[in-house]
């Protein structure tokens, strides 16, 4: 990604795709992040940005954070957009969707059940396009995360994430930003449910050159101890259905509960990228307690995803 605007500008670099969290350079992603605390802190004064710009959003999953984020954060920049709903590319081929969206609209928003329908749009379109979600991975939502974690603790650097649960696309995006970032992670999954191994053997050499720790573990209680951040998700994500009643056994010790916080630091925040399914991946008690972020989570999907289409588009 070229850099493209100039040194005086809020930002210095224009993003083509975002079809994965490495789409963005370390320089670039800390970039992001610094413009989503400046449009946090002042949304009026980016109101007019995307003035005349008009994006398409596609969603083959249902959804309320991304869907409704992503739209408000178009249209707070001074944007509109138009919203399909349904499988992408199965009543004409996805080539011929992205090449016709890209005639009309100012880039592509979309929400997928693969990751390579997300990489074909990207392929085939003109305009930029931004993983909404995949199979793979989910940057948006690691963007707001890491939002989160700088606002509770002021930096990166030296805290410590530890994931607990299924080793999925949410997973993933987090390794890939906290190498980065100088945060230490760690990661807890019951055996045949580990994160993908090209995505540990990158994250591997990205904490090699910054110098953080990474654990990789079955033990729930070994990768919470002494965390800053302790972070899950749902068992089993939509298109695992069928799988769900055999994870609710597999993953049972894996639940976030008030006995497994307080492995973690007397200061830990708790993280859930929603929606939770209370009882199971973690409790009520510990989604209502003072540690929980999990709304301010949420927020800041709101403010990260203004700074990426600020970088995309602006």
């Amino acid at each position: 990604m070229a850099a493209t605007l100039s040194a005086n500008s809020l930002w210095k670099v224009q993003a083509s795709d975002l079809t994965q969290d490495l789409d963005l350079t370390q320089e670039e992603l800390v970039q992001l992040l610094d413009l989503a605390r400046k449009v946090k802190a002042a949304p009026s004064r980016f109101a007019k940005s995307l003035s005349g710009r008009y994006l398409s959003l596609l969603f083959e999953k249902p959804s309320l954070r991304t869907r409704l984020t992503f739209e408000l954060a178009i249209k707070q920049l001074g944007g509109d957009a138009v919203v399909s709903i349904g499988p992408i590319g199965d009543r004409e081929p996805l080539k011929d969707v992205a090449r016709n969206l890209d005639r009309w609209t100012n880039a592509i928003v979309a929400r997928t059940f693969t990751q390579d329908t997300i990489e074909q749009l990207a392929y085939w379109s003109s305009v930029p396009v931004i993983n909404a979600l995949s199979d793979m991975y989910h940057p948006c939502q690691a963007l707001a995360d890491m939002q989160t974690v700088r606002e509770k603790f002021g930096r990166w650097e030296g805290v410590k994430l530890a994931f607990v649960g299924d080793g999925n696309n949410v997973a993933h995006s987090l390794m890939l930003c906290a190498a980065r970032l100088g945060m230490d992670f760690a990661v807890a999954t019951p055996q045949g449910y580990e994160a993908n191994p090209g995505v540990i053997e990158k994250t591997q050499e990205l904490a090699a050159d910054s110098g953080v720790k990474l654990t990789y573990t079955h033990s729930a209680e070994e990768a919470v101890a002494g965390a800053h951040v302790v972070y899950t998700d749902v068992w089993a994500s939509m298109g695992q259905e069928t799988e769900a009643e055999d994870r609710k056994r597999i993953f049972a010790p894996y639940q976030v509960n008030e006995a497994l916080m307080a492995c973690a630091r007397p200061d830990a925040v708790f993280m859930h990228c929603l929606p939770a399914k209370r009882g199971q991946e973690t409790t009520d008690g510990v989604v209502e307690s003072p540690q929980s972020v999990v709304f301010d989570q949420a927020e800041n999907r709101l403010h990260a995803q203004k700074a990426l289409l600020l970088m995309m588009l602006s």
